[in-house]
């Protein structure tokens, strides 16, 4: 694996940091410039949606994986935003490149892209969470319409998203993973009721939502009629890989890392504590792991060959390490680790608080830990599948 750059892309790289530093003033923070600014900037100059089309609304560069890859190490390195993310941006616009429509791309990518549409996720429902495909949302095509009833749990930004991408059962006969249907609708469509629930963060970050005679377009389906398990698969492709970014990890360590040299145990640094140290060490040892594991996928990729089980441990390794990374702040701040809500002792604006909660419910969502390591020791492995219990 050679992991020299070439001229051009070591050029490249001077670009991407003097547009950083010459614009870092308007990246979006607290209290600071508009996100949605930041975001047309990026794609503007081609930083964010780099190698979208421009048709659609991105900037239309020709794909190079190690230009796309210098832009998230130096952004991740000044430790400001790479541009917006979520569930639209991050995996349906990819999603809708491979399987959409004409008109879907160039209906639903340009506003994705700009932030001016979001998405969530119509997939988990009570009794269909890591068992995705026994979900029982239903989809009957009645005239040009599909009439959609059902439940969806678990989901996402429902309350602040404009539209959804949902995964309904259309064939109730077929084979379970056979006979879903994937679909895209407003949120203000008749018929949907959405329920907020208040996860430990204090925070309404998910919701249950009903649907009850939802009226859809026919039109409005992703791929053919009952193969959306495949487009289901793709989508969950891309979210297991936004999950576990190990150039954002590698900046929250380098951030830990300074706040323990500020933040005081008996009087001196807490980076003077052996204990603490030792701690932070081992999680940045595991991140610069991860990171080479990035930069095997990246080589796989540029060589188009197939990653293996190295991709399939990213989802792992990464939610799992980023929980225990903000663990470990929360440890450092003593007792202001305590501390939750507007103080001025907050450190970080609250973040290592948040992110310590909320990557704990990452660890289960997208495919639980469990889940990962059947997928590694089955598909990667070859080992032999879990055993099940036989029908009653």
């Amino acid at each position: 694996m050679d992991l020299s750059y070439s001229a051009e892309h070591e050029d490249f790289r001077r670009q991407t940091v003097a547009f950083i530093e010459a614009n870092r003033h308007l990246a979006p923070r607290p209290g600071g410039p508009s996100a949605l600014a930041w975001q047309a900037l990026l794609i503007e100059n081609g930083y964010a949606a780099r190698t979208i089309p421009k048709a659609y609304g991105g900037y239309g560069a020709e794909p190079d994986i190690l230009k796309s890859r210098i832009i998230a190490e130096e952004f991740a390195r000044a430790q400001i935003s790479p541009g917006m993310g979520g569930q639209g941006i991050s995996m349906l616009v990819p999603t809708l490149l491979e399987m959409g429509t004409e008109e879907q791309k160039v209906q639903f990518i340009g506003p994705t892209l700009r932030g001016e549409m979001l998405w969530c996720q119509g997939y988990s429902e009570p009794n269909a969470g890591s068992d995705l495909a026994s979900l029982a949302t239903k989809g009957e095509l009645v005239g040009e319409e599909w009439v959609i009833n059902g439940q969806k749990i678990w989901t996402s930004t429902a309350h602040l998203a404009h539209w959804m991408f949902c995964l309904v059962r259309t064939e109730p006969d077929a084979a379970k993973h056979e006979g879903i249907s994937f679909l895209l609708f407003s949120m203000e469509t008749p018929g949907i009721e959405i329920r907020p629930l208040v996860d430990m963060t204090g925070a309404a970050n998910f919701n249950e939502v009903f649907f009850t005679d939802v009226r859809v377009p026919q039109h409005q389906i992703v791929g053919r009629r009952g193969q959306g398990w495949q487009v289901a698969n793709s989508i969950l492709r891309h979210e297991r890989g936004s999950l576990a970014d190990p150039n954002t990890m590698l900046s929250r360590v380098n951030a830990l890392a300074d706040m323990m040299k500020t933040e005081t145990l008996d009087g001196r640094p807490v980076m003077d504590n052996p204990i603490y140290r030792d701690r932070l060490m081992q999680i940045q040892g595991r991140v610069l792991a991860m990171r080479c594991n990035d930069l095997r996928l990246l080589s796989a990729a540029v060589n188009r060959q197939n990653p293996g089980v190295a991709a399939m441990v990213v989802k792992l390794q990464g939610t799992e390490l980023r929980h225990e990374l903000e663990a470990l702040a929360i440890d450092v701040l003593g007792e202001l680790g305590l501390l939750y809500g507007d103080t001025p002792r907050l450190r970080g604006h609250g973040s290592w608080q948040r992110d310590y909660m909320y990557f704990l419910g990452l660890i289960i969502g997208g495919g639980t830990s469990q889940i990962q390591k059947n997928i590694i020791a089955e598909r990667g492995l070859g080992m032999p599948r879990e055993a099940k219990l036989a029908s009653a």
